[in-house]
């Protein structure tokens, strides 16, 4: 996790619909990481809805979430947001069933004071959101790319620099 988030307490969170297809690649990664996860860090697979969401990251020290998102970029593309820092774009996150979306439920979080101190954002870019359809090749080869580099960043390595994300526009 980032520097400075101290030995509070860690969750990941996979946030999707695990019957829409490409939507499943946030449960998908933590599913990756059930075996592998160090002590200490919380795994949460959740539908995304708001309150929910926003009961879970109450109290955390540090948050990683993992949604898929469609911007109109290859499918499979792997993007960062540090939200604790800059609001998410909301063009990437459209509104959910609920009609309420991920980057507003993390501004809410943070005008409720319950996001993170250190809160990222990794969104996977789907491209078949179908009911019943499994996850595409290119999205099934982030998924494990995406929870691979989690599995590095989660392991505690004083003498590793904290993993920062690329900023996005």
């Amino acid at each position: 996790m980032p520097e400075g988030t101290g030995h509070g307490r860690r969750i990941v969170i996979g946030i999707g619909n695990p019957d829409r297809g490409d939507d499943a690649a946030g449960r998908a990664v933590v599913g990756l990481l059930r075996d592998a996860a160090p002590e200490g860090v919380e795994l949460v697979e959740q539908d995304g809805e708001p309150t929910a969401l926003l009961s879970r990251l109450e109290g955390a020290a540090s948050a990683i979430l993992v949604d898929a998102c469609h911007s109109g970029a290859p499918a499979g593309t792997v993007r960062c947001f540090d939200v604790a820092n800059e609001p998410l774009p909301r063009a990437f996150f459209g509104l959910s069933t609920h009609g309420f979306g991920l980057a507003e439920a993390v501004e809410l979080a943070r005008a409720l004071g319950r996001l993170p101190a250190a809160c990222r954002v990794y969104a996977i870019e789907g491209a078949s959101f179908a009911l019943g359809a499994p996850l595409s090749p290119p999205v099934a080869a982030a998924v494990v790319s995406v929870a691979s580099r989690l599995r590095s960043e989660l392991e505690p390595a004083p003498e590793r620099g904290a993993e920062r994300c690329t900023r996005h526009r």
